[in-house]
């Protein structure tokens, strides 16, 4: 039988306030009915490699990255990489995304595609899937909006 001390109480409530709070905090900076969500995934896997992803939304930069070694091969395995979660209000918005990436044939290219929309209440979420096909191995985007 173990006795419970008073910090070890204090410490257990001070860690289920802390939680609380944390959850509040969560709720009013991004609450579910504002929210939006832009991932990215290879449909050429074996065709493209991604160096960098710059992101806006209404002309506004929301995500830049660079890519790793380490990540290349995540997304060329299927990965599903979450570039951006924010917060938007109701009514139209544009997402563009600037792209960087080496084809197959050796060639390094920059790419850029825009997307218009209509965020209503709730969650929108977008996926963006670049891809390239034969023979050229031009580069491009799809964007699909997931229901």
């Amino acid at each position: 039988m173990s006795i419970e001390s008073p910090t070890d109480k204090l410490r257990a409530k001070v860690t289920a306030h802390s939680a609380e709070v944390h959850q509040f905090e969560q709720d009013l900076l991004q609450p579910i009915d504002t929210r939006v969500a832009v991932f990215l995934t290879l449909a050429s896997r074996n065709d493209l490699d991604v160096d960098a992803v710059e992101l806006s939304i209404d002309e506004q930069p929301v995500s830049a990255h660079l890519y790793s070694p380490r990540e290349r091969e995540a997304l060329e395995r299927g990965g599903v990489q979450q570039l951006f979660t924010g917060n938007l209000t109701n009514g139209k918005h544009v997402l563009k995304v600037v792209f960087s990436v080496r084809t197959a044939k050796d060639q390094f290219v920059r790419r850029e595609a825009t997307h218009h929309f209509y965020k209503k209440t709730g969650t929108y979420r977008v996926q963006l899937v670049l891809e390239a096909r034969a023979p050229d191995y031009e580069p491009s985007v799809n964007v699909l909006e997931w229901q």
